[in-house]
């Protein structure tokens, strides 16, 4: 893969010159995404906790925001170090910056409500009570909601659904939607089922949007692996990192915010990250810091700094296998800090991800997502042959804009994109109504 193609900033469904002005095409894209209404609709979606518990603790958006800030520097380092390596001499590192920073952004667009069971709430309907309405659907389209992904959700949003009216959605640069999929292959596959490489584990986007995903593949001269696969854009890997590291270390922070784990044991997990194993004294700007809430803040930034760092020295150390797509890791499995990410997983996993309050929305996502298209899918399936009374009503509240399927497939599809892009407030109150549970008043 040649750097000259993968920076591409030509625009996905836009023929002519590209405008001229002070900012660059990749901050474009940017300022497209955050003034997107699916990008807004981030502020209410469940990131791990109820937003109820705590109007500190993150939502979708405030992640994505600050994933995105970790990506502008893991890309303005990572690029910084390819303009040297490569004697580029026509771009600036801040525009890898810009790239990753815009992929970041938009890393979790195309994830449904209530929380991270979303994704699993909608297959597991298509595989159970839903399964009648995938007859007749070729192996690959059937995948596409047996194994509904947010990430090729993602590209259709950002590719198709948003400003539909356009061809290309919100026509952002080939290179932004490079950066941006982490899974560059469609859903079946069956060569890839079960695989343990980093860009085959899951589909970055459904067979409707194949010949959208190929142009883009073909424009920036993505490897190819298989008639539906490719290598991963190189950029992709520090958006992935950017993910990793924010999850990882600020779902800690919240977790101790609420009570979940205590301040000595998140002391511990992020101390030999934060400093060196051995260190223990670490200098007086944080001995000075009597409140273990602002000495958590303190450590959480020491260590998301460490492991940008680290994540920049793992892509520089396989840079040639990352470049010919032979690199199937993500980047912090490979760092000096695998073990120390390891440890907050786990203790994440017991004592965060498994209380009460966070099992609760995820099995509220099992029974409103399931509640939603039990009642959406036959409106939309049956719209040409005898649809009951009950699923014209049904019809009349979905918006337009995905009622126009032309068959099964596309009708599905239509289900889902309205599903998935509901907030976690909308889709309660719709499930509801549609439920006879809560009437609309006024």
């Amino acid at each position: 893969m040649k750097w000259k193609k993968l920076l591409s900033s030509k625009r996905l469904g836009r023929k002519g010159t590209q405008q001229e002005g002070v900012r660059s095409e990749y901050q474009r894209d940017y300022d497209r995404i955050v003034y997107s209404s699916a990008f807004r609709r981030l502020q209410d979606k469940t990131q791990v906790f109820p937003l109820a518990e705590s109007d500190y603790v993150r939502t979708r958006l405030t992640h994505s925001i600050e994933v995105s800030s970790v990506g502008r520097s893991l890309g303005t380092l990572i690029g910084d170090f390819i303009i040297k390596k490569e004697h580029m001499t026509d771009v600036q590192p801040q525009e890898f910056g810009n790239i990753v920073a815009a992929a970041c952004l938009a890393h979790d667009i195309g994830n449904p409500p209530l929380g991270h069971s979303g994704e699993q709430a909608i297959s597991s309907w298509f595989a159970g009570q839903g399964k009648k309405y995938l007859s007749g659907l070729q192996p690959e389209e059937k995948a596409d909601f047996l194994k509904f992904e947010g990430n090729a959700q993602g590209f259709r949003v950002l590719s198709r659904l948003q400003y539909a009216i356009d061809r290309g959605g919100l026509q952002l640069t080939y290179a932004v939607l490079g950066a941006y999929s982490k899974y560059p292959r469609c859903a079946h596959l069956p060569k890839f089922e079960n695989s343990e490489k980093v860009s085959e584990k899951k589909f970055g986007f459904v067979k409707a949007d194949f010949k959208l995903f190929k142009k883009v593949a073909n424009e920036l001269g993505l490897t190819k692996k298989n008639d539906g696969a490719w290598a991963r854009h190189p950029l992709a890997f520090l958006m992935e990192a950017a993910d990793d590291i924010c999850y990882r270390i600020i779902d800690l922070e919240d977790g101790h915010r609420l009570g979940r784990i205590s301040f000595k044991e998140t002391e511990a997990l992020l101390w030999p990250v934060a400093f060196c194993s051995g260190q223990k004294n670490p200098g007086k700007s944080y001995s000075q810091i009597h409140d273990e809430k602002n000495k958590v803040e303190y450590l959480r930034a020491k260590a998301i700094n460490k492991l940008v760092f680290a994540a920049v020295s793992t892509f520089q150390n396989n840079y040639k296998d990352i470049m010919e797509g032979n690199f199937e890791h993500d980047l912090m499995s490979r760092s000096k800090y695998i073990n120390n990410l390891n440890d907050i997983k786990d203790r994440s996993k017991n004592k965060i991800y498994a209380t009460p309050n966070v099992l609760h929305i995820e099995a509220a996502g099992f029974e409103v997502l399931g509640g939603l298209l039990e009642k959406i899918v036959p409106a939309l399936v049956n719209v040409e042959i005898n649809n009951t009374a009950a699923d014209k009503k049904v019809l009349q509240l979905i918006p337009p804009q995905f009622t126009k399927g032309k068959n099964k497939y596309e009708r599905l599809l239509g289900a889902t994109d309205f599903v998935s892009g509901m907030t976690d407030s909308y889709a309660v109150t719709f499930y509801r109504r549609l439920r006879g549970i809560e009437l609309p008043r006024g």
